[in-house]
This record gives structure tokens, C-alpha cells and sequence, in this order.
């Protein structure tokens, strides 16, 4: 899987991409955790998102923030995480110029940028947080939330408490025109150790539910092989 280096705002990123066999293929692009504790494009959280798009056909794009292995830069605390994660969105459409449309994923701090990310990029037409941290950021921008998308949280995380994951979800369901899958994992904590492949299977569901419903034309439903 070649490396790729692109412009952000900040000095160069680095980053994997994966160009899809599939013509005119929909992106996809993943975001990883916090930064400050540990978290990176290589993370088997992040690697595994990136498969599952992968699989389903999706030209995928994942990449280090800013300061994380070889992106340069500091953290900037998500203002520029989301500057970040706007580039790396320009250059892998820049790569895909007839893709239909794009679903972002992120995991914990990935999935809050990308949720914001959401809010300014209306060729977004579907996005996967798994253990948004409702206890640590604001997710009141979301009004109102412009697509459908997964909640996914581990029943045994310790890091989100699952009160405030699941009072994002109500709040976001609440809202009209769209809907809040709203998913848990039982006995997963919030690295889904052990239960990775149960996360998975929530996303590939979530995702065949959605092109059933005519959200959005996703790739084909026959799972293509991982490279």
C-alpha cells in the first residue's frame, strides 16, 4: 500500500491511500484518535475502518494528523485537525474526480472531527463514529445534522461513559430527515478488544441497510477481496 505525502495546512501529512478497482467509485476516507494519547493512522481501530471501505469497493484514504509519525506540525487542539482532515478530503477528491459521493469514519477524537467535517462538506452522504467522546467535546454544532449515519460504542467502555454517547444519539435521532443508527457492542470496551470483527460487522450491516434505503449508491453489496 504505497505511502503518500500531500500539502496541508500546517507542512506535509502522510498518509495510505488505496484506489478502488471499481470505475467511478465512491471515497472514503478514516480518521484516527487523539493524537496526544498515542493515536495514528496505524492503529487497528483505524486500519480496520480502512479495510471495511476497502472491501466495499470504496477508493480509502487514511492519514496522520498533524505532529503524529511523519505529518508535520503541532496539535492544534481539533481546529487544525479539521483544517487537516478538509485537505486530506481535497486530495483524495482530487485523485477521484467522478466519485459520486464520500463517507467519512473516525474513531474518538477522529470521529468528532469528522462529524464537523460533515457539517461543512455537503458531498458527505454518510459517516461512522465509533465511541465519539460526548464527555470530552461540544456535538451541539450538529443542528442540524445534514445525513444519516452509525453510532457505534463499546458496553464496556471506560473512556466515553455510555450515558453521554447515548444522549448524543437521542438528540441527533430526534432531529427530522434523517436517522441515528444508534448501535452497541456488548462487552467491548472502548478499543473494542476482542470484538473488533463484531465492530466490523456493524459497519458492513449499517452500510447494506443504507443502500437498501436508497441513501446512497453504494458499491456492490458482494464484499470485494482486501489487498
Amino acid at each position: 500500500m504505497p505511502e503518500i505525502i500531500f500539502k496541508g495546512p500546517a507542512g506535509r501529512l502522510e498518509g495510505r491511500y488505496k484506489h478502488s478497482p471499481l470505475p467511478n467509485a465512491p471515497v472514503g476516507i478514516v480518521l484516527h484518535p487523539d493524537p496526544e494519547r498515542g493515536g495514528n493512522m496505524n492503529g487497528k481501530i483505524t486500519y480496520h475502518l480502512f479495510q471495511a471501505f476497502v472491501q466495499r469497493g470504496f477508493s480509502t484514504f487514511r492519514f496522520n494528523f498533524r505532529g503524529v509519525g511523519g505529518s508535520q506540525g503541532e496539535f492544534d487542539k481539533g481546529e487544525g485537525e479539521l483544517s487537516d482532515a478538509a485537505a486530506a478530503l481535497d486530495y483524495i477528491q482530487d485523485l477521484n474526480k467522478n466519485a459520486p459521493y464520500v463517507w467519512v469514519a473516525g474513531f474518538g477524537f477522529g470521529a468528532w472531527i469528522g462529524m464537523q467535517l460533515l457539517m461543512r462538506r455537503p458531498e458527505i452522504a454518510g459517516w461512522i463514529s465509533i465511541a465519539p467522546p460526548a464527555n470530552l467535546y461540544d456535538f451541539t454544532f450538529l443542528a442540524p445534522c445534514p445525513t444519516s449515519g452509525l453510532i457505534l460504542h463499546g458496553s464496556e467502555d471506560r473512556h466515553v461513559p455510555a450515558d453521554h454517547v447515548a444522549d448524543l444519539a437521542k438528540r441527533l435521532h430526534e432531529q427530522k430527515g434523517i436517522a441515528v443508527d444508534y448501535r452497541t457492542v456488548d462487552g467491548a470496551n472502548h478499543f473494542f478488544r476482542d470484538h473488533i470483527d463484531d465492530m466490523i460487522a456493524h459497519v458492513h450491516d449499517h452500510m447494506n441497510r443504507a443502500e437498501c434505503a436508497g441513501r446512497s449508491v453504494l458499491a456492490p453489496a458482494g464484499l470485494l477481496k482486501a489487498a
